[in-house]
C-alpha cells in the first residue's frame, strides 16, 4: 500500500522549483510561484538595485534528455512554445531539468547534505520561429546555458538593461 499523493510528474514539479528556488536564493533575488499557469509562466525571479529587474520562467523536467551530444533536445508542446515565443516586457525563459532516469536518483539526503540531480538548461524562446506543428517544436538548448547563480545573474542583468536573451 502506498500513501503517496503526488504523481511522478508533479515530484518532477517540485524538484525543479526547489532547483530554481536554490539558484535564485544564492544569488539574493525573490522568486515567486504563480497561482493560476494561465500564460505559460510558473515562477518569476525577481531582483533588487536599480530597475527592480525580473525574469519569467516556464519549468519543465524529464529523465530523457539525452547525454551525448553539445545540446540537449526538448520537445516543447505548442501552448508553451507559443507563450514563451511573444514580446514581452519582462523577458521569459525555458528551464529544463534534467533528471536520472530512476526515480530512485532524483534526491539524495544526508545528515551532511541535500543532493538534487542533475542539471537545470536555460533557452529563451523570443524571436524563434513560429512553429507548423500542431503539437510542439523540439528546441536544442546549448549545454552552455547551464542554470547556475553565475547565469541567473547574467541573465538579470541584461534584463535590467533592456536586453531580452
Amino acid at each position: 500500500m502506498s500513501d503517496t499523493l503526488l504523481a511522478d510528474t508533479d515530484i518532477e514539479e517540485a524538484l525543479s522549483q526547489a532547483y530554481v528556488t536554490a539558484v535564485a536564493s544564492m544569488a539574493g533575488y525573490v522568486v515567486a510561484l504563480k497561482n493560476f499557469d494561465r500564460d505559460g509562466i510558473d515562477i518569476t525571479i525577481e531582483a533588487g538595485d536599480s530597475f527592480r529587474p525580473k525574469i519569467d520562467a516556464q519549468l519543465k523536467a524529464s529523465i530523457n534528455i539525452d547525454d551525448s551530444s553539445e545540446t540537449i533536445s526538448f520537445f516543447c508542446p505548442k501552448k508553451n512554445y507559443d507563450k514563451l515565443n511573444i514580446a514581452t516586457q519582462t523577458p521569459r525563459i525555458l528551464l529544463i531539468m534534467k533528471l536520472p532516469k530512476r526515480r530512485q536518483g532524483w534526491i539524495d539526503v544526508s545528515s551532511e547534505y541535500l543532493l538534487i540531480r542533475h542539471s537545470v538548461y536555460w533557452i529563451s524562446l523570443r524571436n524563434h520561429q513560429q512553429t507548423t506543428n500542431s503539437t510542439g517544436q523540439t528546441i536544442y538548448i546549448p549545454r552552455a546555458n547551464k542554470f547556475d547563480v553565475k547565469a541567473l545573474q547574467d541573465l538579470m542583468e541584461q534584463s535590467r538593461n533592456g536586453i531580452i536573451p
